[in-house]
């Protein structure tokens, strides 16, 4: 539409190819379709070259739709081979409001979907009390595969190790917060991850994902990762800060704590551990999943003990 006031277009005809033109474009970045090329564009050294380089065959693919739609329906053209071809002036349109497109959106894959929307709509400006979920999942023996490897093999290998987390946190509409060197924070508002047990699948999802491609990881950097999660929740108080640089950063004890279950998950040889508060908010585990109770333990910091649980898969699975 805003491509027919510019060049005195019919809207109907402008607004019909900005459809068909916009409507796959949308798709592709949503991951509905061609979601494996996206998963390589993403992972490329230049990503935005070759979005944009996806986005030049979807536009002329769709612009050829259009007009042959629109020569059938409604007369568009004197012939479908001419309301195929796409004049000068749409191409460059179309190309820039792509590039824009493709810009904003590799600026939201870098700091987060959820934090580039809580950026945008300033949501944490004044800080607020809430309630969430916290992981911490921590790859298991990233310092002896360094001493073994070298450091540049080492950071290919977690790169490559968070970019397969990316899909199970996307899936349980989780949030990558932060990497710190061989660990990920991902967090969920309290009752998206409860919703369903979201955060405790997105763990055995994640262990999935890395099991089924054993065969790819064994043959890449000669073993399959494992990893240690950790999972707790409670109250935090949510604050943008920075100037220059801004962040989304949470305050709370419910921090300190999530961060020190991990070093208690490697003292007891229990790849996850979940507090008690996370299990009371589940109620139902998911049929693959037993959890067992390890009783009350001392976590520096805290006033009282925390009762936790060891979570697995059920035998069989």
């Amino acid at each position: 539409m805003a491509y027919a006031l510019m060049f005195d277009v019919e809207a109907l005809h402008s607004a019909v190819m900005g459809v068909f033109i916009g409507t796959p474009i949308l798709l592709y970045e949503q991951g509905v379709i061609l979601r494996r090329w996206r998963n390589v564009i993403r992972q490329a050294a230049t990503p935005v070259v070759a979005t944009i380089a996806t986005y030049v065959l979807m536009i002329l693919i769709g612009n050829a739709a259009a007009g042959t739609a629109l020569h059938h329906l409604l007369g568009y053209m004197s012939t479908a081979l001419e309301a195929m071809v796409m004049s000068e002036s749409g191409l460059l349109y179309s190309l820039g409001v792509s590039t824009l497109v493709a810009f904003v959106l590799r600026l939201r894959d870098l700091i987060g979907p959820s934090l580039f929307t809580s950026l945008l709509l300033g949501r944490y400006h004044r800080p607020i009390k809430e309630e969430r979920i916290f992981l911490f999942l921590d790859v298991s023996g990233s310092t002896h595969f360094a001493d073994r490897y070298g450091d540049l093999e080492t950071q290919a290998y977690l790169g490559q190790i968070f970019n397969a987390l990316a899909s199970p946190v996307r899936r349980s509409q989780g949030s990558i917060d932060d990497y710190i060197g061989d660990m990920a924070l991902v967090t969920w508002p309290m009752d998206r991850g409860m919703r369903d047990a979201a955060c405790l699948r997105c763990v055995f999802d994640f262990a999935a994902v890395l099991r089924d491609q054993a065969a790819a990881w064994q043959a890449r950097f000669g073993q399959v990762p494992e990893f240690r999660a950790v999972l707790h929740c409670g109250p935090v108080v949510t604050a943008e800060i920075g100037l220059e640089r801004h962040k989304i950063a949470y305050f709370g004890d419910v921090i300190n704590t999530t961060g020190r279950l991990e070093s208690l998950s490697k003292a007891l040889g229990e790849p996850t551990l979940v507090s008690a508060d996370i299990l009371a908010g589940i109620r139902v585990l998911p049929p693959h999943v037993v959890a067992e109770n390890l009783g009350f333990h001392v976590i520096r910091g805290r006033d009282e003990p925390l009762q936790i649980s060891a979570v697995r898969l059920a035998l069989g699975n």
